[in-house]
């Protein structure tokens, strides 16, 4: 742990503190908080900011989770060999590679791509959706990719709901809403509270499959903070620059994860 773990997180923790860069500088010097500072100034750092909440809300808290709970609750109604083959093809896109994902992903939204041609046969207008909805296409390749978590998870928490309750209450009149509302929701709490904070966390970090869709562009319309990261510390060799963008993406995550389980505790 301390050779692996804390050695390489204490390193960085210095890195942010400092203008180290890896190309034409002989020593780096401590310079405190003026990356920091440098990059709440940054209308780039703003933008980035911007566009991971943006991308997180709609891949992972409405997207993921969303569509994840409607399979799992459509899957439990369903048969044998649709259930077999409905959770093979979900789990399938989850297990590919993150920057295999993105390469698909890419050639299903690009201009000459998959979408425009089905669009095309049907008479519909087409346009190249990585260059005028770049963020909303990255947003939905992550929710492609990353349903079958929150899938699994929702379909062992509802499996675990008494059978008699359920039934109990449709006996007394309770319809189909009143039961998901009254009955599902308060048993799974516990579960979307824990599957939204890993959620977050996987998607507050998600680098591959945005690099090979956009990599951030086009201009910065689809740069988070990795891709933002990542292009101030490795392309512009702004190390200390970079890291101290990585130490604020942490603190987004853990803010992120305080809230979850405050939740969590609460309703424990």
């Amino acid at each position: 742990m301390l050779l692996f773990l804390a050695g390489p997180i204490a390193y960085c923790v210095y890195l942010a503190f400092t203008d180290t860069q890896l190309t034409g500088q002989e020593s780096a010097s401590f310079i405190g908080l003026a990356n920091f500072r440098r990059a709440f100034a940054d209308d780039g750092f703003r933008n980035a900011v911007l566009l991971t909440l943006v991308f997180t809300v709609l891949s992972s808290l409405i997207g993921q989770n969303g569509l994840g709970f409607a399979l799992a609750a459509l899957m439990r109604r369903a048969s044998r060999p649709v259930r077999a083959v409905t959770g093979s093809v979900v789990i399938a896109a989850w297990v590919l590679p993150e920057i295999v994902a993105g390469f698909l992903l890419y050639t299903f939204f690009n201009r000459r791509g998959t979408l425009d041609a089905l669009l095309a046969q049907l008479h519909l207008p087409t346009q190249n959706w990585l260059f005028t909805l770049p963020i909303l296409a990255v947003s939905f390749a992550n929710v492609w990719r990353g349903t079958a978590f929150s899938m699994l998870v929702y379909s062992a928490a509802l499996a675990d709901i008494p059978q008699d309750i359920t039934e109990a209450a449709e006996v007394d009149g309770a319809g189909g809403l009143r039961r998901f509302w009254h009955i599902t929701l308060p048993m799974l709490r516990r579960s979307i509270g824990t599957n939204l904070m890993l959620n977050t966390l996987q998607t507050l970090s998600v680098f591959g499959l945005i690099w090979a869709m956009t990599r951030g562009g086009p201009g910065r319309r689809s740069q988070t903070l990795p891709v933002f990261m990542y292009d101030q510390a490795f392309l512009k060799s702004l190390i200390g620059y970079g890291t101290a963008v990585a130490l604020l993406l942490l603190l987004v995550g853990a803010l992120f994860s305080v809230v979850y389980l405050r939740l969590l505790r609460e309703e424990l």
